[in-house]
């Protein structure tokens, strides 16, 4: 099958106008992890339309959906299933859990332990399950989309470095401007219902097949080795970077490369440049690096010393 992967990522990005105001960013980051295969962890304050945003993603695709609400009594089975004994068979029997579906919504994941949050590694990492030592595939495509509340709110678990590396994909949900807050109001007041997003327009745009030829056509986007090495000398400078106490893993240069390859499908090229690799470092790394404490006492953040990061680096010329 042959598949416009710049023709896909449109369609997408207008039905997901219908639903979302000034979500061109939020856009661009689930569309990117989405052909890259890769996960989302959407973070914001109530009410900035990070369960919005997940919803109409999985509406317009056409595909599967499932909603887990992260709660603090939620156990790893109820993500991933169990097996459940027959009286009347005298068998055991397995029954999977909401992780089975090709959009799963792992909704405030951070107001759950990390024992039941860790429930998701293998399915995140491997496309797959095990309940009782048996292995169960996932289908394709497969996402896990993640929301979470700023770690300073009441109730919640800071996500472990090895689940923060899960995630290919961070954006944060942030408060509309003032345009897009009043474009927001008048689509309420002329009926405009979050509920029921079928009623304003946001129906599927495509389906999975076209999805799953649009993960295999990403790949096939060339990578020269001046962009290799670009990306390995960002991910090597968050590592010699003395405001830092964790640079970047091998795993973030790898989904760096990845995302820069959806970037450029997305911008409708077949070859990748150092600007896609630019535009997709502040979703790919702030969130795998930790800020040394005495920096962060003076406020300097992890997405602002990557952007240094990727100011000084030299840009390769081919």
């Amino acid at each position: 099958m042959t598949v416009s992967v710049n023709d896909l990522a449109s369609r997408i990005a207008t039905a997901m106008s219908k639903a979302i105001v000034g979500g061109e960013r939020m856009t661009f980051a689930l569309t990117v992890a989405l052909l890259a295969r890769g996960h989302v962890l959407i973070e914001g304050v109530p009410g900035t339309g990070k369960t919005l945003a997940v919803r109409a993603l999985a509406l317009l695709l056409g595909i599967e959906f499932r909603r887990i609400q992260f709660t603090p009594d939620l156990m790893p089975s109820d993500i991933v299933g169990t097996t459940i004994f027959n009286p009347q068979t005298a068998q055991f029997s397995v029954r999977t859990g909401p992780i089975v579906a090709n959009i799963v919504l792992a909704d405030e994941i951070n107001r759950t332990p990390p024992k039941t949050q860790s429930a998701l590694l293998e399915a995140m990492e491997e496309g797959r399950i095990t309940i009782d030592g048996s292995p169960i595939e996932l289908p394709s495509p497969f996402m896990v989309c993640a929301t979470q509340n700023p770690i300073e709110y009441e109730g919640t678990y800071p996500l472990p470095e090895a689940q923060l590396d899960r995630f290919m994909i961070k954006v944060e949900s942030e408060y509309p401007k003032e345009d897009q807050e009043l474009e927001l109001l008048a689509r309420v007041a002329h009926g405009f219902d979050a509920r029921a997003l079928e009623t304003s327009g946001v129906t599927a745009v495509t389906d999975a097949t076209e999805v799953i030829a649009a993960q295999r056509a990403i790949r096939e986007i060339h990578l020269s080795d001046g962009v290799r090495q670009y990306v390995y000398r960002i991910v090597d400078a968050t590592r010699k970077q003395p405001r830092m106490t964790l640079g970047a893993s091998p795993r973030a240069g790898i989904n760096l490369l990845l995302a820069s390859q959806a970037a450029a499908a997305i911008a409708g090229r077949a070859f990748a440049t150092p600007d896609d690799v630019k535009d997709a470092a502040p979703f790919v790394l702030p969130h795998r690096v930790i800020v040394a404490p005495e920096t962060e006492i003076e406020g300097i953040r992890a997405n602002d010393i990557i952007r240094d990061i990727l100011a000084s680096v030299p840009v390769p010329r081919e």
